[in-house]
């Protein structure tokens, strides 16, 4: 049900969870901490003149959020008090303010201000009075959206009680707002309990925000505008949001902070966090600690919940600058440059809180310091300015407020992970280096390390442990689920190139929960990924900040320093090899022992030994804990006849769940040793949901064994495992790079992970936070699957036993196994029926992928068409020719295919008045002509990708419609890839390159970091060509209606979503099979959250991937879509086969390959396509 305020409940494929926002940010200041008003009017110049990096939905007069943090202004305040209360308030930190956001029920108000007054009772402190905040909604011309949700907004005055310090009160006003927070924004009796909010509440700061524009800020907040209101710093800050609900307390700035950017990691933070509190303990709150949780607030932003623990630490003893440096460290592990001395300063903190990871401007305040940090990456904008008139003036961008020349005596930019500090004391910036050297010599970090650490090599080594078992090793594949395929296009490449494996052609195969093969729980799982709101990272580009390295094992008090600290175990790969295993497995140092869980059981419980096991799993994990051990080893080793493993995803989500409710999860570290984990997205699983470290063991026999049947050239089973070990690394560093994030331990825990067809009680129990729309799969079923496996393996009769591994056909058709949506038979029906004009062919071909999708292929198979109407004539029906100027091919690129398909795609739709795209590598412009008999090659789209291959302005000219392309549905979070070989002459003029030298499109656009910059890119491309519309392609995602929304926000005119089972001429497998999501989720969700926005009418909406038949496009208009894209159904009827041999040139029908003589072979007419 929708609320009036703050954002609506779950519904449809709407969360509000999964809302994001980009913003502007800036401050101004006085440097030597002198107040004056002109600091007001300043920062209301710079907060007008970032309007372009909020937004407006679809009011114009309604905005995002803006808001301005100043100092506590002295001087109006106690005129203030003085006039409403008739009393002088005491000295300078005895007293506090705060402003607060009320229900504007006047009962439900009276409640909340009844109990405010009673925590401020119950903490030994004085209330002064409450005073009415003037709020002029009238003459700022706050629009409706805003006033529907518009709170109450007091004023509070609360005196310190005698004797205590100024520090003491401001922790004592923290527990009042903590208390005041959980009671009353929790309370069920109160019906408009999300109205109320503490915007700040201290002896230092005061903040005006709301849902409104920058430029209403002022004239809302009468205060701001009295002349005695004076301050000696001003932040503010402006929202651009994904969606257009009422939401005040959302605004920013927060009460220690304003944030640019997004926390990529945040499910993870959260659930670590939640876990420290189990250990914390405080020697300023002593037993009263438990009256601030939980740290981090219900329905908090990313930047509300880095707000929550910023000032958790500050309260607890921290200072501002440390905790910062302590949540958005620099990248140090590969800074040649970088002092050691600093180095251990950030490696010592690495011990007590992993990064919170994302693209993030991030400016700081508790009144004494005002500063801002970039993230590591760098990826927003922070520039500032020192005047000789003592302001210091830093934003999103130069020119928001207007200063002479004159009088600038030093500027500059933030640099990645730097820090700009001022300092109102001292009355000086305190530059980075000085201000990091400086903490990073208040404690011997480096011998705290010395002492403390322990690393891999100082354990003794167990012998025994090389572990391979070649009697058993087909039984214990076949039970892991192992598959001829598994060997070959996954595992042995990952040898001889030492990379992800690559394929083409996208993933037609069944989705896991419709398939009727056995599928491991993996398959259930889609890798999610970065799009608009914050960039995907290159994580070759940017090797210099990405990092694998980890401390694992018991954490200690969050809240101490201490060198206690560094007594953690420190690897440099989360994956194990088998000596490592056995040395963690034995190992008896400086307290540290391994308690051994068995994770399989006894094949005569059936079914039901699943669940058991998960529960004895657990708690003999907790039990470890309790008996003082540092690492807890779950191990499927016990597989035989007579034993079951339990997959070690489940076992490891379990524990890892169970730990983190109980808040133990930080008392020990998870290792798994698993004979079922092999691939890169299967590992990513185990890392996302809790693993410290893995040991596939299984993998490196499997492997072992290949070099002994001649499968590989490599020999030593040393070397084997090291190229497996950085074939793996770099394929996990790709996909964290997806999310944009950068280090191993961000990611660890952060499920950034959807799942497809499973229900909620498994998600619950393992995976529990982790979004699982689409029901399937139960405990049952996954039992079920693994005994089925274990059956395979060792079968009750010795002549069931099967010789070889399985060959379920997922990657490539088998006529018995995994269901594709291409098989022989479709390919034949649709190509005689192109060709031949055969009407019946067609009909066989559509039957035949209809009943498939219903019977076991893809969600739209699931529907049935239900009508209350009466049947109407079919000439009442638009024609078809009406129909299909809808219709366009997919973003398929000269290169990736030959200019003979490219041309006779292009030619095909200006027959039929639909549309082509160039895809990202530009056109000849000679195609721009009409040719003599009237057909044109020319492409009606022109798509601008991260590369940026081809496009020149007269390339943008030359088009209707004018595509950005930010994700590709079969690697989304990845660049296009045109491998050298594919790159003759004639593809490098177009693309303005060099024969022979591949080309790799960037994982961002380097101009869109942000929500903010596409609107830009957006509103430049319409000047470009003002008659063209401009679209952003987008991929299906959970969370990609909001992103839509916030598209349709930065003024695109179309908007495509698509699946993931789209085409691709190169990509990962990892990513063709296990990211992205089904096209029917994607366009269904876009358009219930633009329509809940009340922004669908600003957008057409498209959809692709996988379209074939007659019934996939009225479900995909019925779910929401305007237009419609195809492109493997086109070239397939051109001539494709479905060889999946693109990525090699190899091409037998002359479709994507360069090679001129496979050219020649080209048959393909623009008459089949028509």
């Amino acid at each position: 049900m929708n609320t009036p305020y703050g954002y609506p409940t779950k519904q449809g494929l709407y969360d509000p969870e999964l809302e994001k926002d980009s913003c502007g940010v800036g401050f101004v200041a006085n440097v030597k901490g002198v107040p004056s008003h002109q600091i007001v009017v300043d920062a209301d110049t710079i907060l007008r003149n970032m309007d372009h990096r909020g937004a407006c939905g679809c009011e114009q007069n309604t905005g995002d959020g803006a808001g301005i943090l100043v100092g506590l202004p002295d001087k109006f305040l106690r005129r203030v008090a003085k006039s409403t209360f008739g009393v002088d308030l005491p000295a300078k930190g005895l007293w506090a303010a705060g402003n607060i956001f009320f229900p504007k029920i006047a009962s439900e108000r009276d409640k909340c201000r009844r109990i405010f007054n009673r925590l401020i009772s119950s903490e030994g402190q004085t209330l002064i009075g409450w005073r009415d905040v003037p709020q002029q909604a009238d003459l700022a011309d706050i629009g409706p959206t805003a006033r529907s949700a518009e709170p109450w907004t007091e004023q509070v005055f609360i005196q310190a009680a005698e004797g205590i310090s100024s520090e003491e009160f401001e922790r004592k006003l923290y527990a009042i707002r903590k208390q005041a927070s959980h009671m009353l924004r929790n309370d069920s009796t109160l019906e408009q309990a999300s109205l109320f909010y503490v915007c700040s509440l201290s002896t230092k700061t005061l903040i005006y925000k709301g849902m409104l524009t920058p430029a209403q800020v002022v004239p809302y907040y009468p205060d701001l505008s009295e002349e005695d209101f004076e301050t000696h710093l001003a932040m503010v800050h402006s929202r651009f949001s994904t969606n257009t609900f009422p939401s005040w307390d959302r605004a920013q700035p927060l009460r220690f902070m304003s944030h640019n950017g997004e926390i990529n990691t945040l499910r993870g933070n959260i659930n670590w966090m939640r876990a420290r509190e189990g250990m914390a303990q405080s020697d300023l709150f002593g037993e009263e600690l438990k009256k601030l949780f939980p740290v981090v607030e219900p329905m908090c932003s990313d930047s509300g919940t880095f707000d929550n623990v910023l000032e958790f630490l500050l309260m607890n003893g921290r200072t501002l600058q440390e905790a910062i440096m302590m949540m958005v460290p620099e990248a140090w592990q590969k800074h040649d440059t970088m002092s050691q001395e600093k180095k251990a300063f950030y490696e010592y903190f690495s011990c007590l809180m992993e990064p919170w990871d994302g693209p993030a401007s991030i400016v700081f305040t508790d009144g004494k310091y005002i500063g801002a940090t970039l993230d590591r990456n760098g990826l927003r904008p922070s520039r500032y300015y020192l005047t000789t008139d003592d302001r210091v003036i830093m934003a999103s961008e130069v020119g928001v407020l207007p200063v002479d020349p004159a009088i600038v005596k030093e500027k500059g930019r933030l640099q990645p992970g730097r820090m700009f500090l001022i300092d109102f004391d001292q009355g000086r910036l305190i530059p980075d280096e000085e201000l990091k050297s400086s903490f990073a010599a208040k404690r011997n970090y480096q011998e705290w390390l010395r002492q403390g650490r322990i690393t891999l090599d100082q354990l003794a080594k167990a012998k025994e442990w090389h572990g391979f078992y070649p009697d058993t090793l087909l039984s214990r594949m076949q039970a892991f689920g192992y598959t001829i395929e598994t060997m070959h296009f996954m595992l042995v490449p990952m040898i001889q190139t030492q990379v992800d494996p690559i394929g083409s052609m996208g993933n037609d195969s069944a989705i896991a929960c419709l398939s009727d093969q056995p599928r491991l729980i993996y398959d259930y799982f889609k890798q999610l990924f970065a799009q608009v709101t914050n960039p995907s990272i290159d994580s070759i580009r940017e090797d210099v900040i990405m990092s694998l390295e980890c401390y694992i094992g018991p954490e200690k008090n969050l809240l101490a320093a201490a060198p206690e600290h560094c007594h953690r175990l420190l690897i440099h790969h989360p994956i194990l090899t088998n000596e490592e295993l056995g040395a963690l497995k034995h190992m008896d140092l400086r307290g540290w022992k391994t308690a051994s869980i068995d994770i399989t059981f006894d094949r005569s419980l059936g079914k039901a030994g699943l669940e058991k096991t998960l529960d004895r799993i657990c708690d003999e994990a907790e039990k470890a804990i309790d008996d003082g051990y540092s690492l807890v080893l779950l191990t499927d080793r016990a597989l035989s006849n007579q034993r079951v493993a339990v997959s070690s995803l489940l076992a490891c989500g379990a524990v890892h769940q169970h730990l983190v409710k109980v808040a133990k999860r930080t008392a020990i570290g998870i290792v798994v040793e698993t004979g079922e984990a092999r691939e890169v997205h299967h590992h990513c699983l185990h890392v996302g949901f809790g693993a410290d470290a893995i040991n596939p063991y299984l993998a490196f026999e499997s492997l072992w064994q290949a070099s002994r049947d001649g499968m590989l050239e490599e020999k030593d089973e040393d070397k084997i495992v090291a190229q497996y070990r950085k074939a793996v690394a770099k394929g996990m560093l790709k996909v964290m790079a997806k999310m944009g994030i950068s280090t191993l331990a961000s990611y660890k825990g952060a499920q950034i992970f959807e799942a497809l067809g499973l229900q909620n009680d498994v998600i619950e129990r393992c995976f529990k936070g982790t979004s699982s729309r689409i029901q399937g799969c139960s405990f049952d079923i996954l039992a079920e699957e693994t005994l089925r496996r274990h059956a395979l393996a060792f079968p009750t009769e010795r002549s069931d036993a099967w010789s070889m591994l399985p060959n379920v056909g997922e990657f490539h058709w088998r006529a018995e196994g995994e269901k594709h949506g291409w098989d022989p038979s479709a390919i034949a029906d649709i190509q005689v029926a192109a060709r031949n004009g055969d009407k019946n062919a067609y009909r066989r071909f559509a039957d035949h992928i209809n009943q498939d999708a219903r019977m076991r292929y893809a969600l739209r198979g699931l529907f049935e068409f239900q009508s209350t109407r009466d049947p109407i004539p079919l000439d009442k029906v638009q024609t078809a020719d009406k129909i299909v100027i809808r219709f366009c091919t997919g973003a398929m690129s000269l290169g990736s295919i030959s200019s003979e398909a490219h041309e006779t795609l292009a030619i095909a739709m200006n027959r039929v008045g639909g549309k082509s795209n160039t895809g990202e590598g530009g056109e000849d412009p000679a195609r721009f002509k009409i040719l003599d008999n009237g057909d044109s090659k020319r492409s009606a789209i022109k798509q601008v990708a991260s590369g940026r291959f081809g496009v020149t302005i007269e390339y943008l000219t030359n088009a209707d419609e004018l595509q950005i392309k930010i994700s590709q549905g079969a690697k989304p979070g990845e660049g296009g890839e045109l491998p050298g070989r594919k790159v003759d002459k004639y593809i490098a003029k177009i693309r303005y390159s060099t024969p022979g030298v591949g080309l790799i499109s960037p994982p961002p656009h380097h101009d869109i970091y942000s929500i903010e910059d596409l609107a830009q890119l957006i509103h430049d491309l319409k000047n470009a060509n003002p008659s063209a519309r401009v679209s952003v392609k987008l991929v299906s995602e959970v969370g990609v209606g909001v992103v839509a929304s916030g598209v349709a926000k930065a003024h695109a005119d179309h908007i495509l979503v698509s699946g993931d089972t789209g085409g691709t001429g190169a990509s990962p497998l990892t990513s063709i099979k296990h990211a992205g999501l089904p096209w029917e989720l994607g366009i269904a969700e876009a358009h219930q959250t633009l329509v809940m926005n009340n922004l669908r009418s600003r957008v057409t909406l498209q959809t692709d991937g996988g379209l074939k038949t007659g019934r996939d496009v009225v479900i995909a208009a019925l779910l929401g879509a305007e237009e419609f894209g195809f492109a493997t159904a086109p070239l397939i009827t051109l001539g494709c086969i479905m060889m999946r041999k693109c990525h090699l040139n190899t091409c037998p029908v002359g479709i994507a390959t360069q090679d001129p003589e496979l050219r020649a072979k080209f048959a393909g007419k623009p008459e089949h396509v028509v």
